[in-house]
């Protein structure tokens, strides 16, 4: 927290006491009338202060906070893996962006409501806003760099502060709050805020274009194909979806439409097969590498998707394997190291039993191939993800028996850092690759032996992925959402 200057008054809103409340709809709206005042009087607060200089008081504002108290160990239903905690106590979280969140905290607080039968209280937290957040649903007050202005901002507004913005929840290193209550959310708000501004800078689209099923691939080939299936999908009604969203927050909704391209794409461009109800398709191409990979898994976790995907390619590994051949992961070997201080490698990855099938159901329905034949194409096995992509050029010695003795399949660059947050934030998660290359075996990935691979099999390659999606979407969320990837003291927000 910035601390106040003593000279300074401090000024804040009015904004209202905390109430407890018994509906959830209610409590959301309550959580977005704060939220809108407290960021509402930042805004103009510092709107004229960039006209009329330095003021003589310091603004600040707070967060809204959602907290729970129950005194009873009454058991709930424990198929349910989120919606609860474990016995009598104090859970609190603050809360960013109700209105991007509605649908997310409509569901959550309901469920609290119901499974313990106690109302939730809605109020002002003790965190203050920071300026640079609250300004951000304003593309017309961007907030200056340090040095900019002919006064330090930070003797006037709140800043982020990094020194409590982190993965400490999600990681189980902080089991309780400052003020003795416990974690009720995955992620505090200005962790959340944090994220939703990463995400704009690195894929050039708002976090509400972001959909709930999300692929992630490592090659421009599939950004082509995936815009060619939205248009295909936006001519047909029956489909659902109501427009394809790209970098630059460019829209279309009809199959014909121009879509509008950036002069230069982001780091990670991201396009958006959307539905009104949020249950569509997001690609994200996040190129090669398990630092992009990290991060873009790091921010779009804060959206709480219900499944993300890795579509992409890798080196095949065996000898039986063919150019274009499917590998469904069941295991990592993760050499990464992008995650060892969050995530220890001791730490299996499992499996998530929901996303194997849907992605199995999904080859065999593209395919057109079941059972035993789906084994000409497809190899079910151990993905190794490695930060070296000249690894090839290494001693075999060494590499080479290990992805041996791990019994791995192929290897890539990304898979199993996405596997592994989406581990580590309670994501579930599942690995499709294609095979595009056999080092090992001297087919090489050159200019020229991939076209015919490229042509014919990635826009099979992401059908599939969008039909696991899809079947993922049909799947009840207590399904999806696996006891598997929740810890000892777990969060009641999913």
């Amino acid at each position: 927290m910035n601390a106040p200057d003593p000279k300074l008054p401090v000024v804040t809103p009015d904004l209202p006491r905390a109430e407890a409340f018994t509906h959830a709809a209610a409590a959301v709206a309550r959580l977005e009338a704060i939220y809108a005042a407290a960021t509402g009087f930042l805004r103009e607060r510092f709107a004229t202060s960039l006209r009329e200089g330095r003021p003589a008081a310091r603004f600040r504002a707070f967060y809204p906070e959602l907290r729970l108290t129950t005194t009873s160990y009454a058991q709930v239903d424990s198929r349910l893996s989120y919606g609860h905690v474990a016995g009598p106590g104090t859970w609190s979280t603050t809360i960013t962006r109700p209105d991007l969140f509605r649908n997310y905290l409509t569901e959550q607080i309901g469920l609290l409501i119901r499974n313990h039968g106690v109302p939730v209280q809605v109020g002002p937290s003790t965190t203050p806003i920071p300026i640079h957040f609250a300004a951000a649903a304003d593309a017309a007050l961007p907030v200056p760099q340090e040095g900019v202005l002919d006064w330090p901002l930070r003797d006037v507004f709140d800043v982020p502060d990094l020194s409590t913005t982190n993965d400490d929840i999600v990681n189980g290193t902080r089991l309780t709050n400052p003020d003795g209550s416990r974690p009720l959310a995955p992620f505090t708000a200005q962790r959340v805020d944090y994220s939703l501004a990463r995400l704009e800078h690195y894929t050039a689209t708002r976090p509400e274009h972001f959909q709930n099923h999300v692929l992630f691939t490592n090659y421009q080939f599939y950004v082509e194909e995936f815009e060619a299936y939205a248009r295909r999908a936006l001519g047909d009604p029956a489909a659902g979806y109501a427009a394809f969203v790209g970098p630059g927050n460019h829209a279309i909704a009809a199959p014909d439409a121009v879509l509008p391209q950036p002069a230069k794409l982001p780091q990670m461009p991201a396009y958006h097969l959307t539905r009104p109800d949020g249950q569509g398709i997001t690609l994200v191409n996040i190129g090669v590498g398990p630092s992009n990979a990290m991060t873009a898994t790091d921010h779009i976790a804060v959206l709480r998707p219900h499944a993300w995907l890795m579509v992409g390619h890798c080196a095949g590994l065996r000898n039986s394997q063919s150019l274009g051949d499917f590998v469904l992961a069941h295991a990592y070997l993760r050499e990464d190291h992008v995650l060892d201080d969050d995530l220890p490698v001791w730490v299996p990855i499992p499996a998530l039993a929901e996303i194997q099938i849907a992605l199995q159901e999904a080859v065999a329905e593209v395919t057109g191939l079941q059972g035993y034949d789906l084994k000409r194409i497809m190899r079910t096995g151990t993905v190794a993800t490695i930060d070296n992509r000249n690894w090839e050029l290494r001693d075999q010695s060494g590499p080479v028996q290990r992805l041996s003795q791990s019994r791995a399949i192929a290897l890539d660059m990304e898979s199993a850092t996405i596997a592994a947050n989406g581990f580590r934030f309670r994501v579930p998660y599942g690995t499709l690759l294609c095979v595009s290359d056999k080092p090992l075996h001297g087919e090489l990935k050159l200019p020229g032996m991939a076209t015919e691979f490229y042509r014919t099999q990635v826009s099979r390659h992401l059908l599939i992925g969008i039909r696991a999606m899809e079947r993922l979407r049909d799947m009840p969320l207590d399904r999806i959402h696996s006891r598997k990837l929740r810890s000892f003291e777990e969060t009641a927000f999913l």
